[in-house]
C-alpha cells in the first residue's frame, strides 16, 4: 500500500528517488501538533486539503539521508531541527518515489518561515522566467487534522509518528 512503512525496504541501499524528511512535533500526551509545510509556486496555490507535506527534499548520490534531511528542512523552513531524531522509516509514495524520514520535538513560529525559492517560466510557453518560493507557508496541524491536510502518501509517516508517541506514553 503506497506510503505505508515497508521494512523490506531498510535493506535498500539507496533508492533512485530518495526524499529525506524532519516531521516537527510538540506537545503532551495525546494532544501532539505536527508542522507541516504547502508547496509554492502556481501550481498549488489553490489546493489544500491533500497538499500539504512535511518539509523534505530530495538526497544527493551518497549524501546521509538524515544530514538531507536537516538540509531540506533548514531550506524549506528557514530554521534548525535539532535532535534527538526519532527514525519514522521510509515510505514508498504512489509515484515510485520513496521518502526517509525522522520526527524530533521541537516548536517554530510560522510567521518566521524563510524558504528558498526556485525558477519556473510563468506562464508556460511566455519566455518569462518568476520565481517562486519552496514553501509558501507552514502551520501546526493536531493529528486528525494533519491526516486531511498531508498528501495522502505521507499519511503513513504521520501514522508512524502517532505509533511511536502512543508506544512511549505506555511504556
Amino acid at each position: 500500500m503506497p506510503g505505508l512503512f515497508d521494512a523490506r525496504m531498510e535493506l535498500d541501499k539507496q533508492p533512485k528517488m530518495l526524499s529525506a524528511g524532519i516531521l516537527l512535533y510538540r506537545g503532551v500526551g495525546e494532544a501532539q501538533e505536527v508542522l507541516l509545510v504547502h508547496p509554492g509556486g502556481p501550481f498549488w496555490t489553490k489546493k489544500d486539503d491533500g497538499a500539504w507535506s512535511i518539509p523534505k527534499g530530495l538526497c544527493e548520490p551518497g549524501e546521509d539521508p538524515l544530514l538531507a534531511a536537516q538540509r531540506e528542512f533548514t531550506e524549506e523552513t528557514g530554521a534548525v531541527a535539532e535532535g534527538p531524531f526519532l527514525k519514522l522509516g521510509r515510505f514508498r509514495l504512489a509515484s515510485g518515489k520513496v521518502v526517509a524520514a525522522w520526527a524530533c520535538r521541537g516548536n517554530f513560529d510560522p510567521a518566521e518561515l524563510k524558504s528558498n525559492s526556485f525558477e519556473l517560466e510563468w506562464p508556460p510557453r511566455s519566455g518569462r522566467i518568476e520565481a517562486f518560493p519552496e514553501v509558501d507557508r507552514a502551520a501546526w496541524f493536531d493529528l486528525r487534522q494533519a491526516r486531511e491536510k498531508l498528501n495522502k502518501g505521507q499519511v503513513g509517516v504521520l501514522e508512524a509518528l502517532a505509533a511511536a508517541l502512543a508506544a512511549a506514553r505506555s511504556a
